[in-house]
């Protein structure tokens, strides 16, 4: 059940307000949060990130595909644009007769209330973690951070989550309430509480629960229990009997177990395959297999460019191999011969999230080259350039020198291989709005961490399955 007003000075759990509460949990994950305008606050460098909000919020929302992020493109910040879920539109009310005996179970629906968006931020560096907490909201302090950090260490990315305003008692109330069904083990970071049955946590000094008559998640303070007899029904909160409020426990971040979400790093032996004399046989086999397999397509494809929109038939741009050196990628053209014209006044259509331009109704594609692109056969011709050892038939995705400087870290990476006419982002992306680029960049540098021969057999098997999938939809 939700209470109807909370008092920080009379209302607490396991000895900690709701604020205190909210610093634990992302505590227990490795990270310190850092409210704007609190000039005075520690930072400790102990943690492994730090989470900016503003004063005001406290935040819930899933971890593993922000650390992801984090960990593949490595920024000094990534901005989180936060909407909150739709299963917000309603409560769940628990009514009971005045001596405790269920009665039913009560949908509230907050009819009218628009969906809210927040920001957040995460960093690794603690320095910048300070100037956030300087910062108060007259100051504009979004605006201000992305002005301190350069735009090639900074990252967007949108995500669902729950934030809460702090200054309100209902939405503390609520806030521990949906923290007891997001948080399955508060004891990594509040070392006085206990287990009871499955998903249920009393204090030290709670009195006895029966765990048979609880269902659900419920979280019972110090002083108090669910009387025998009686059930309850979670996710619920029984707050601190403020006659026995236990004074809160201390946790040191090196206590807290390091957070890992980042794939085997696997660079020694990926090196090793992805620069074998091994990989550039198989290269050249299976080009001399794609090509003569393939043959007979060139005709056909041939005269349906040139009835569209005439010659060229192919098309040659620059793009960079290992070491940077650069080579002209050779591809059948799919767009017409003024695209780079077109291109220019589509600016603003541009849908994607990095140097690329992707729009889903792209004018420039004829109606040959849509087919080609779906089909992939557009691509038929870089088999020559891997014959040539300009690239190989599993890499990361050829990119002109110009797309290569957004990001040092992953340029070097990158380019220590030599591109793939398919590669993991291909068979992976999700082309999930404002991700696209994130995702490109972290499958290139997976596959240069990881490369193996399985991997790579596997990545040309997912291309095919694409390939014959886009053919049976059309």
């Amino acid at each position: 059940m939700i209470a109807e007003q909370i008092d920080d000075s009379l209302h607490t759990l396991w000895g900690l307000t709701p604020v205190q509460l909210h610093a634990r949990f992302w505590k227990s994950r490795g990270i310190q949060v850092v409210p704007n305008g609190s000039p005075g606050i520690e930072i400790d460098k102990g943690a492994e990130l730090y989470l900016l909000v503003s004063q005001s919020q406290l935040v819930v929302m899933p971890l593993p595909k922000l650390l992801e992020i984090m960990c593949w493109l490595n920024p000094d910040l990534l901005m989180i644009r936060l909407a909150e879920r739709a299963d917000r539109d309603y409560r769940e009310i628990v009514d009971a007769r005045p001596d405790g005996h269920f009665l039913r179970f009560r949908r509230v629906y907050e009819a009218g209330k628009s969906r809210r968006q927040s920001r957040v931020g995460l960093t690794s560096n603690p320095d910048l973690a300070l100037d956030w907490a300087s910062m108060e909201d007259a100051d504009m302090p979004w605006a201000k951070l992305r002005n301190i950090v350069p735009s090639d260490l900074c990252a967007g990315v949108r995500s669902q989550g729950h934030v809460y305003n702090k200054g309100s008692d209902l939405e503390c109330a609520r806030f521990v309430q949906d923290l007891a069904q997001q948080w399955k083990h508060p004891l990594s970071t509040i070392s006085r509480v206990e287990r009871i049955g499955k998903e249920s946590w009393g204090d030290i000094d709670a009195h006895p629960t029966n765990p048979n008559a609880i269902t659900g998640p419920i979280w019972i303070g110090a002083g108090r229990s669910i009387p025998e007899g009686k059930s309850g029904v979670g996710p619920a909160v029984l707050w601190d009997d403020p006659a026995v409020r236990p004074v809160p426990d201390e946790v040191e971040w090196k206590d807290i177990e390091a957070v890992h979400v980042r794939p085997e790093r696997r660079i020694d032996e990926a090196a090793t395959y992805t620069s074998s004399a091994g990989k550039r046989v198989f290269d050249i086999v299976f080009s001399l297999f794609a090509l003569i397999l393939t043959l007979p397509l060139y005709p056909i494809i041939i005269l349906a460019i040139w009835i569209e929109d005439r010659s060229p038939i192919f098309f040659g741009h620059w793009r960079e191999s290992n070491h940077g050196r650069e080579f002209k990628c050779y591809k059948f053209r799919t767009m017409y011969r003024n695209a780079e014209e077109m291109k220019a006044a589509l600016a603003s259509e541009n849908k994607a999230d990095g140097p690329q331009f992707f729009m889903e109704k792209d004018p420039r594609i004829t109606k040959v080259g849509s087919v080609l692109r779906k089909l992939q056969l557009d691509e038929l011709p870089q088999f020559f350039n891997v014959l040539m050892g300009h690239m190989s038939v599993v890499g990361p995705r050829p990119s002109p020198f110009s797309e290569n400087q957004f990001c040092p870290g992953w340029r070097e990476a990158r380019l220590s291989v030599r591109p793939g006419v398919t590669g993991l982002w291909q068979v992976r992306r999700t082309r999930s709005d404002g991700a696209d680029f994130q995702e490109w960049i972290r499958y290139d540098i997976e596959y240069v961490e990881r490369a193996t021969f399985m991997l790579d057999l596997y990545i040309i098997w997912k291309t095919i399955v694409m390939i014959f999938s886009a053919l049976a939809r059309r």
